[in-house]
């Protein structure tokens, strides 16, 4: 299928997409990606980064009109969606998309709520909007994996400007030939490198990926000229950036219909390969209750992918923390909340017992393994042996239970930033998103002051 027209059909799936077309419980997997995404974002509004990025804006003159989510300076909408972007992958505790290789919401989300603003969206047009970036993220993650993230591209980055260009242009009512553009001048400024795990630029690949596709979408809208078939074209994105094209994959059906159905949303606030080790160690600790002290050995088992990426040895921060497989289990071991933002810190990797637990911990990386697999064995010093496995990659059946752990990580998030009445005020807008006539109440809800 190497000569298939992958950017223009991919394109027309996003551009044609309606109303009619979803399924009731993908409204439902919208309002709890969007309860997560505000959530993540409320709090990540607080960080360092954050505020570099305010900061930058303001002195370049970019104060405007657009809501800057969880705090109350207001810029342009371009700035908005490189800020609310970057906040919203601040804190490495937003959702994953096996299927897109990385980040999918955090991409899609700022430019929507900053052109959604800006126009006056309706929400029903930023559900369809949403959609139609998220299946994107999908599609052309499957056309370049595995080999695109193998080579040291961060697909949130790369992949993410593609999810929000067709979010854009599906918000714009851009024409599947516009759209295809878009794409074009997308690419043309997709980056986002692996190298940059564990500093600032990580969560900055989300804010200049949903910034770029905004840009692309209100580009093609205005007649600015691209390629049209990016994806698939010689020296285009998928030859410069991959060593595969695969075209059945990327247009071929979802697991389950709908990528939008394999969402996957993080309870640990670290990075989602350390989660099945987590939940391993966990598991292991909830049997036996021993100290940490009578640990003689941890030996986990995971997919070799992940020594490329969250295998900080020995971390020193707080952030190198969450991209550290062994800083993340010794935590576990030793009881600390792994979901609390204030878990990661410069102090909790000097613990001397997580220092310990740290250097009893060998690590097996296997090859063509299972990517969300952890298997883990610890023995004590008696001989005794505990094991364990987990697959995070699984997507809850139960929306239902799904729903409740979302409000309660929102909960947390939100509220002691915005204050019960705040968190309550943007609750009620994420749960009415499909009657708002404009979605700039819900940007406006997530503002402070």
């Amino acid at each position: 299928m190497a000569t298939v027209a992958v950017t223009s059909e991919i394109a027309r799936r996003a551009a044609v997409l309606a109303w009619t077309d979803l399924p009731d419980d993908l409204i439902e997997r919208t309002r709890q990606c969007l309860l997560d995404w505000f959530a993540v974002t409320v709090a990540g509004a607080q960080e360092e980064l954050t505020e570099i990025l305010v900061r930058e804006a303001l002195e370049d003159g970019a104060k405007g009109p657009a809501t800057v989510v969880g705090r109350s300076e207001r810029v342009l909408p371009s700035a908005a969606t490189l800020i609310n972007g970057a906040a919203s992958h601040a804190l490495d505790y937003d959702d994953v998309n096996f299927s897109m290789g990385g980040h999918p919401t955090v991409t899609v989300v700022p430019a929507l709520l900053a052109l959604g603003e800006q126009t006056g969206a309706s929400g029903r047009l930023f559900i369809e909007s949403f959609v139609a970036g998220y299946e994107t993220s999908g599609r052309v993650g499957r056309l370049v994996s595995p080999s695109h993230y193998q080579k040291g591209f961060h697909v949130t980055g790369t992949v993410g400007s593609f999810a929000a260009t067709a979010a854009a242009g599906r918000m714009l009512g851009l024409s599947d030939r516009q759209l295809a553009v878009a794409f074009g001048i997308a690419a043309t400024q997709a980056a986002g490198l692996k190298s940059s795990f564990g500093t600032m630029c990580k969560p900055l690949h989300a804010g200049t990926a949903s910034e770029h596709g905004l840009r692309a979408a209100r580009l093609a809208a205005k007649g600015f000229t691209a390629r049209s078939d990016v994806l698939e074209c010689d020296q285009g994105f998928a030859s410069s950036q991959s060593d595969h094209l695969n075209a059945e994959q990327a247009l071929g059906e979802a697991p389950q219909g709908w990528h939008l159905r394999n969402n996957l949303f993080k309870y640990h606030a670290a990075c989602y390969l350390t989660h099945a080790p987590i939940e391993c160690a966990k598991e292991i600790r909830l049997k036996s209750n021993f100290p940490p002290e009578r640990v003689k050995k941890i030996l986990l088992r995971i997919d070799a992918g992940a020594d490329r990426v969250c295998n900080i040895p020995h971390p020193t921060s707080g952030l190198e923390a969450k991209f550290s497989l062994r800083q993340t289990v010794a935590m576990a071991l030793t009881g600390v909340d792994t979901a609390n933002l204030d878990s990661y810190n410069e102090a909790v990797t000097r613990e001397p017992r997580i220092q310990a637990l740290r250097e009893k911990m060998a690590i097996e990386f296997k090859p063509n393994w299972e990517h969300s697999l952890a298997e883990m064995a610890i023995q004590l010093d008696d001989g005794t042996t505990i094991e364990a496995s987990h697959d995070s990659g699984i997507p809850w059946a139960d929306l239902a239970k799904q729903r409740k752990a979302i409000e309660n990580k929102y909960e947390s998030l939100v509220v002691p930033v915005l204050g019960a009445a705040g968190a309550k005020r943007l609750f009620d807008a994420i749960e009415r998103i499909d009657t708002l006539d404009d979605v700039g109440e819900l940007a406006r809800a997530s503002g402070r002051g």
